[in-house]
């Protein structure tokens, strides 16, 4: 009965976002595709963005990770808050000042034109395996729980959510995603909601009662202050400030939602609530998190070897009812599109503009768009290529493997933005390609002989270090203005 319920909503769930895209009138040009006129609502794009940033991965991931990490992720979501703010003060004020339509021109501006599509480059390696890392699980989970049973392969899941993807975004670009996105978010926020109301009553716990378990649990432990640890506090707090700052303000995706806004004020505006929602959007995940283990080892149900397996599992089972199957479901489609379609769309966008240069003067319209079109499709289909890559491989707990990913190839432009902005000197732009792929060798080899040279286990500092090699080396190869 669950599997009949879960491709039921899945299918349900996908046909009402191809029609709601019918309604969301949309011009089709280039324009509206990359900036959408700069018309958007800014308070529509803030609460639409919360849905993109968490991802299908993170209502099943960020659970999962309470039974090694305890609710200690809640430290990196603080850190997330101060990377919001220097977005919104350090960043976006450029962007605007400059009317940019993607983020990278402005290394162009700076640097020169290799630099331009260094930064281009790692931003598709980068957004390209995240985003096809969390559509991976979010197919695994759905595949599992209802495509599976129907005896179809999991390849008939990809190609599906690709295509469905494809479908709605293929037209109206970002000027389409500021709204579905909000759609999305809206369904994701009502599934948690479910799941913690579900799992709470068949522990029989009231809100105080909530408060009471977590407060009681080892996994409840919300704060680090060992300096030793991997989860102390400081660590912690600022690795999540450097990660929101590249994986956001950093990331041709999330910058170009904001982007949309009609002034940089109302852009500051969004930038500074949606980081003040996604504080208590990461806590009830921690919460849902508390709750199943309880609830599980209360049951004696064997939990899985990977964390993000878990929820699923507890669904897929009948163990918490086929009450909440539909709103799970629902919820993580929703999740996993949001993140997916933005994905698509920046990498159609950067490619088209920084690699491609499809609005320079002399480049026919018409020609253009036909560009675009065929640029979105090879996108998919790269998408389709990563998820094998994931599916071949396999992989551990994927918010983690996302995040780590996201050390070596965000790494480099970090970097690079920082030289920019920080300094007054001018970089031969013709070795910068060079040092960014060095820098992130010289990670990985470091990140291999710590333990056994220093016993230190790099966490996500690896970021940090990156970005600092990447400037030192730029200030090497440069000279005064």
């Amino acid at each position: 009965m669950a599997n009949y319920l879960v491709f039921s909503a899945l299918a349900f769930y996908i046909v009402l976002l191809i029609l709601f895209t019918k309604f969301v009138k949309s011009k089709g040009d280039n324009n509206a595709f990359f900036r959408a006129g700069r018309k958007s609502p800014w308070l529509l794009v803030a609460f639409g963005m919360i849905g993109a940033s968490i991802s299908g991965v993170s209502l099943v991931s960020v659970p999962g990770w309470v039974k090694t990490s305890g609710m200690t992720y809640f430290q990196m979501c603080l850190g997330f808050l101060a990377g919001y703010v220097v977005i919104a003060f350090v960043l976006l004020p450029l962007y605007y000042r400059l009317r940019l339509t993607t983020i990278y021109s402005y290394l162009d501006q700076r640097f020169g034109r290799r630099s331009h599509l260094t930064g281009a480059s790692f931003f598709l390696l980068s957004k390209l395996t995240g985003a096809a890392a969390r559509l991976y699980l979010t197919c695994v989970v759905l595949h599992e729980m209802a495509i599976s049973p129907l005896g179809l392969p999991f390849w008939f899941t990809v190609a599906a959510v690709l295509l469905a993807i494809f479908l709605y975004t293929r037209k109206g670009g970002i000027e389409n995603i500021v709204r579905t996105d909000a759609l999305q978010t809206f369904c994701l926020l009502i599934a948690t909601f479910c799941i913690v109301w579900v799992v709470s009553a068949k522990l029989s716990l009231s809100p105080s009662g909530i408060a009471e378990t977590i407060a009681q649990s080892p996994m409840g432990r919300m704060f680090c202050w060992d300096a030793t640890s991997t989860q102390f506090f400081l660590r912690q707090f600022i690795n999540g400030m450097f990660i929101t700052i590249v994986m956001n303000g950093l990331d041709q995706d999330m910058m170009q939602k904001n982007l949309t806004c009609t002034s940089l004020r109302n852009a500051q505006k969004n930038m500074c609530l949606y980081g003040v929602c996604i504080l208590p959007v990461n806590l009830l995940f921690l919460v849902v998190g508390v709750l199943l283990y309880t609830f599980a080892m209360q049951e004696g149900i064997a939990l899985p070897e990977a964390g993000d397996r878990l929820l699923p599992m507890l669904v897929r089972s009948g163990a918490l009812g086929t009450l909440v199957v539909f709103p799970f479901t629902i919820g993580i489609t929703a999740a996993a599109l949001s993140s997916a379609d933005s994905a698509m769309t920046s990498l159609t966008t950067s490619i088209c503009v920084d690699m491609l240069q499809v609005e320079r003067e002399d480049f026919d319209q018409k020609r253009a768009l036909s560009v675009r079109h065929r640029v979105h499709a090879a996108v998919a289909l790269a998408f389709a290529f990563c998820i094998a890559l994931f599916h071949i491989a396999g992989s551990g707990t994927i918010i983690d493997t996302i995040y780590r990913l996201a050390g070596y190839t965000y790494g480099p432009l970090l970097g690079l933005f920082c030289f920019g902005l920080f300094t007054r000197r001018r970089v031969i732009d013709k070795v910068v390609p060079y040092i960014a792929i060095v820098s992130p060798i010289v990670c990985a080899l470091l990140d291999y002989l710590a333990p056994v040279l220093w016993n230190y286990h790099f966490s996500y500092e690896l970021l940090l270090l990156n970005a600092l090699l990447t400037f030192l080396a730029l200030l090497s190869f440069s000279r005064s203005k």
